[in-house]
């Protein structure tokens, strides 16, 4: 059976297709068979006008029709589609989705803050860690960053704050915002086990794949504090040189970098480790629980 989740950021638009076998112990196993990632970057309409821009919407519409051909193409039999903190934001989004859904029949599902916390929670990643350790997974997105602690196997908090990298790009992340980020980490990520972070997000990987760490190995705040410096002191047309960065990669790293730095000192965190998970991976894992439910 393969699945198909399309998710749609701030930045970029992902579209996630997965085959499903069942392996020999009766449980499900994901892999990914395709991950088609095209930048549309709506958050830099969203977050300065409040809606998107007639370019932009043309861009989503050719998107998400190109998209809907691979699904067909690949024999994809559902598919889960939502859009996060710009698409929350933005004044117009329930003219584009009836657009979309008119030009492609998918339907898309504007989720909350918490939802997206909680759906990248369904990697059940921190389930496979050991219990010797309480884990903080840090999603960082165009729009919003998502936490979620994990305690002696259970879920203990989750909290989605609009500090996202485009945000910070256009200087839209108030004091106060930091503030409240600061205070909710003290107060909530309190554990008597060792505390390890899991990142998610296009830049942590990137950061990671720059780092030549070997799958598997954490990196340290202090070598994340090491790229926020090095990144910071050079010009955007140096990082795409020197660091082979796209574009729409290059401007936002330096951001990305602040938050997971930040997030991970507040909670006295050390360590980072970046299994490539991501939204839609969480999606393909809900739309599957679905199914076997009906």
């Amino acid at each position: 059976m393969k699945l198909a989740a399309i998710d749609i950021g701030s930045n970029a638009a992902r579209l996630l297709i997965s085959e499903v076998t069942i392996g020999n112990d009766g449980k499900p196993l994901f892999n990914k068979v395709n991950l088609v990632r095209v930048p549309l970057r709506l958050g830099f309409d969203v977050f300065e006008k409040g809606e998107i821009s007639s370019q932009r919407v043309g861009m989503i519409i050719q998107t998400m029709k190109a998209y809907n051909h691979l699904i067909n193409v690949y024999g994809v039999t559902h598919v889960k589609a939502v859009a996060t903190s710009a698409m929350r934001d933005a004044v117009n989004s329930s003219d584009i989705i009836r657009k979309v859904k008119l030009e492609t029949g998918i339907e898309i599902k504007v989720i909350s803050g918490d939802d997206e916390a909680s759906f990248i929670y369904e990697n059940h990643i921190a389930e496979n860690l050991d219990k010797e350790h309480a884990y903080l997974y840090i999603d960082v997105g165009g729009g919003s960053t998502e936490l979620t602690f994990f305690a002696e196997g259970k879920l203990r908090y989750k909290e989605s704050f609009d500090i996202g990298t485009i945000r910070l790009l256009k200087n839209m992340v108030s004091e106060n915002k930091w503030d409240e980020m600061r205070d909710h980490l003290k107060n909530n990520t309190k554990s008597k086990l060792p505390l390890i972070a899991i990142g998610s997000g296009g830049n942590i990987n990137k950061v990671f794949s720059m780092s030549k760490k070997k799958e598997g190995k954490p990196l340290s705040l202090e070598l994340l504090k090491d790229y926020y410096k090095e990144l910071s002191n050079v010009t955007l047309e140096e990082r795409i040189r020197i660091y082979k960065l796209r574009e729409d990669r290059a401007d936002v790293i330096v951001p990305a970098l602040q938050i997971y730095v930040n997030v991970m000192r507040w909670a006295d965190i050390n360590e980072i480790y970046v299994p490539k998970i991501g939204l839609a991976d969480g999606l393909i894992q809900i739309l599957y629980d679905e199914i076997k439910g009906q």
